[in-house]
Formats: structure tokens, sequence, C-alpha cells
């Protein structure tokens, strides 16, 4: 019974221990700052992982949120601006500035409301993306390419 006891107290204090500090505690005061940008889109799409403060994945979705930190951004030869090679981007500002909404698949992607699209890029090997109200397209990027957006973008579309 003493050794019931022992193991009991012994899974109890590892517990303890476990739950008492997390990787958020590390983090200076014990949270995470979180980009309001990155807040709201977790918020408004389910299923997305928070990476760091300003970086979030929805695997599902083949979707990725980033909010510049200030830091330089270093980018690949087939990459267009700080939109990955492979990838069609969406930019919350012109000429492919502010917060990246990136893609890795082509198709049909739904945008959420809560990002305002105002540049796009196609950092595809063929084909083109355009962003779109509905059915209307508001602007074309063709491989390598990047264009501004005039409007609000409620979709993407990927051709290849």
């Amino acid at each position: 019974m003493t050794a019931v006891r022992s193991l009991i107290a012994i899974a109890t204090g590892v517990l303890l221990a476990i739950t008492a500090v997390s990787p958020a505690d590390a983090v200076d005061d014990g949270r995470v700052d979180v980009a309001p940008e990155v807040a709201q889109m977790l918020e408004e799409v389910p299923g997305g992982v928070l990476i760091d403060g300003h970086h979030a994945v929805w695997p599902a979705l083949h979707m990725e949120l980033v909010v510049p930190t200030g830091s330089p951004r270093s980018f690949s030869a087939s990459s267009v601006g700080p939109c990955p090679s492979g990838g069609v981007c969406l930019f919350a500002g012109y000429s492919l500035g502010g917060t990246m909404l990136a893609f890795s698949t082509c198709g049909i992607h739904s945008i959420p409301s809560s990002f305002s699209a105002r540049s796009l890029a196609h950092a595809r090997s063929s084909g083109y993306t355009q962003a779109r109200n509905g059915t209307t397209v508001l602007a074309t990027a063709y491989v390598g390419g990047w264009a501004n957006i005039y409007g609000t973008t409620t979709n993407l579309r990927c051709v290849l």
C-alpha cells in the first residue's frame, strides 16, 4: 500500500510540475503578445495554429498569416517579394506591403472578411492568380509577378 501511495504522490508531483510551467510562462511575463491581425483571424477562421505572436497557420486550408515584425525578410530567387516560392499571396498593403496571407495550393480560396487585401503575388512557376469580389476580377498577377488591388476581395482564384 505504501508503494501505491508513493506512486500517486510522485505522479501528482509530476503533473503539478508540468502544469505549473508552460511554454507561455517562459515568454516575458507569462503572456505571448499576439498581433491584433493574428488574433482576429484566429477568431474568425477555425482550425488555426498560433506559431508565434506574428504568425499563424491553418493546415487544412493551406493558409498562413504573417504580420511583419520590423526585421527585414530574406527572399529566395523564386519568391515574389515576401511571397514564398510556389505560393499565392495577398497583402494588406499596396505593393506587397503589410500583413501577408499566403496559400500553398492553387484553387479558389475564400478570404476572411477581417483581411483587407490591397495587393497580390503569384510565386508559382505557371498560371496566374486573380483577386476577385464574387466572380468579378479586381486584379491579376502572372508568373513571378504581383498587382495592386482596388476593391474588396472576397476570394482568390489561382489557375494553373
